[in-house]
Order: C-alpha cells, then sequence, then structure tokens
C-alpha cells in the first residue's frame, strides 16, 4: 500500500472548563445526541402544525405534545441503547461484573438496543396520551436520520468504531494501540514512523448512508409524497433502509473485539462456514428489513382497502 490518510488532530471535546478539582467537558458525542434530538424534535413540531401531511388531514397530537415525546425518547435512548449492549455484545463480562452495568460513562451503547427502548417509550407515551401509535412511530421515523448521522460524525472524532483494514486510497490510519493490530500485510503502510495500518473509515460510511441518504429519502416521502397519511409506510421504510445500510456497511466495519477469536479473525457471530457468516449487526438487521418491508406493504394494502 503506497498511501493513506493520516487520522486528523480532533480532540473528542468541543471544549472543557476546569473549576478546581472539578472538570466539564462537552464532548462531540454528546452534542450529536442533543442536536439530534432537539433537531427531530423541531420537525415533528412543524409537521404537527401542518394537518394536510397526515390521514384524514388531522394531525395525531397537538404539537405541545411533542415536548413529552422528546423527554419519552430521551430516556428511550439512553437506557435502551445501554442494555441492548450489555444483553446483545457482552453479557457474560456484565454477568460477572453487574456493578457496572448503568456505567455509561464508560462507553457502550448499542443502536438496536436504543430502538428497542425508543419503542417502549413511544408505546407508552401513546398510552398515556392516547395517541395513534403508528403515526408516533412514522413521526419519530421522519427525523431519526438526524441523529444517526452526527452520532456516527462523532464515532469519527472520538477515533471509535473504525473499519477493516484496507488498502483503499482513502483509508485512514486511526491511532491507538488496537487500530493499529492489523492481523495482515492489508492496509499496512510504510510511514515516516515505520509501518502502520490503515482503515476503512467506515463512521463516515455510515452517517453517508444512515443519516444523509436515509434522511434525505424519508423527509421527501414525509413532505413531498404524502407518506404520513399511510400510518406505518414511514416506519417501515426507515426499518428497511436502516437494515440495509447497516449490513452492507458490516462488510466494511471492525468487528466487536469479543467476536474476534483466532479461528474466528473475521468476527462472525455465526459462522455457517469458515468463509462466510454474519456480522452481530447483520443478525441484528435481518429481523428490520423484513419488518420494513412487511409493514410497507401492510399499511399499502390496508390504504387500498
Amino acid at each position: 500500500m503506497l498511501f493513506a490518510i493520516p487520522f486528523p488532530d480532533l480532540s473528542p471535546a468541543l471544549f472543557s472548563i476546569t473549576i478546581g478539582d472539578f472538570t466539564f467537558a462537552l464532548r462531540w458525542y454528546a452534542l450529536a445526541y442533543i442536536v439530534g434530538l432537539l433537531a427531530g424534535w423541531w420537525l415533528i413540531v412543524r409537521a404537527l402544525a401542518r394537518p394536510a401531511l397526515w390521514a384524514g388531514h388531522v394531525a395525531p397530537m397537538p404539537p405541545e405534545k411533542a415536548e413529552a415525546l422528546l423527554t419519552a425518547v430521551v430516556l428511550g435512548v439512553v437506557l435502551g441503547g445501554r442494555l441492548g449492549y450489555v444483553l446483545f455484545y457482552q453479557p457474560s463480562y456484565y454477568l460477572q461484573h453487574p456493578t457496572e452495568v448503568l456505567a455509561i460513562w464508560q462507553g457502550g451503547m448499542a443502536f438496536h438496543g436504543g430502538l428497542i427502548g425508543v419503542a417502549v417509550a413511544g408505546w407508552l407515551f401513546c398510552r398515556i396520551n392516547k395517541v395513534a401509535p403508528l403515526a408516533v412511530a412514522d413521526a419519530m421515523s421522519m427525523v431519526v436520520a438526524i441523529g444517526l448521522g452526527l452520532g456516527r460524525l462523532a464515532n469519527f472524532i472520538n477515533a471509535e468504531l473504525w473499519g477493516r483494514p484496507s488498502d483503499a486510497p482513502w483509508a485512514v490510519i486511526f491511532p491507538g494501540e488496537a487500530a493499529q493490530a492489523c492481523a495482515g500485510p492489508v492496509g499496512l503502510v510504510m510511514t515516516e514512523i515505520g509501518m502502520q495500518c490503515a482503515r476503512h473509515p467506515s463512521q463516515l460510511y455510515q452517517a453517508a448512508l444512515e443519516g444523509l441518504v436515509m434522511g434525505a429519502i424519508l423527509l421527501w416521502l414525509a413532505w413531498g409524497c404524502g407518506w404520513l397519511k399511510r400510518p406505518g409506510a414511514l416506519t417501515g421504510m426507515f426499518f428497511t433502509l436502516y437494515g440495509l445500510a447497516r449490513f452492507v456497511v458490516e462488510f466494511f466495519r471492525q468487528p466487536d473485539a469479543q467476536f474476534v477469536t483466532a479461528g474466528n479473525p473475521i468476527g462472525f457471530a455465526v459462522a455457517f462456514s469458515s468463509d462466510w457468516g454474519l456480522t452481530m449487526g447483520q443478525i441484528l438487521s435481518l429481523p428490520m428489513i423484513a419488518l420494513g418491508l412487511f409493514l410497507i406493504i401492510w399499511s399499502s394494502k390496508r390504504q387500498a382497502a
């Protein structure tokens, strides 16, 4: 390999303030969550204020209820994302260290767990406020790509969740001992400090697919194609697009360390043979794709009926 892009000098924190022994730092990852949630809330309020976008020209709830929905979503994202990581990715570790389950500051959040948490929180919100669940799900699906895209950009700034070793000219030399552990010749590049390992910037792939592309499609369908008039359709499209995007990116994304062994260097969670298998991210994405297609077809038949 002749060329690779050095990782830019980026700080995980936007700024930090130290007062005595106390230090407060606003990290890019936290800012991504904050901006994503607030931007999503703003767009949902605007959509609720336009009854013509919804079935029967009636919004599912008053715009002022979006604030309570935001609170429910925040709780769902944090609790679901953390518990999903614990259960899906490192259950044996946390069985031995149960006091660390809620130690979110140590890292470890799973999107699929966060999705389940948001679904439960949204369902409870709808039950309490007597709102149609599918309409609320469509509203949340319309804006979720904002947070996803910003979150993946924050992953890149944090130099985490990088991809597999690569000889592509846009491969990035990420810092850290783990990122520099190339198992073979792929990705090795000679630099002024010696041989280094270059990897796919898979965080940027996900930011493009899950953020820009998926977000543009969902907003276009909601505001320009009348998909909010078909309860469940936009939610189905979100499930389908995210599942497909994640399934594809998993071929370039470095698997979680707990799935990589000497006999399974690719990190397959389920290995059907020595040459082919599915990563945990792909396994969790397949039900999303199936559910998404079902919702799209079901909503179309319901509208036709």
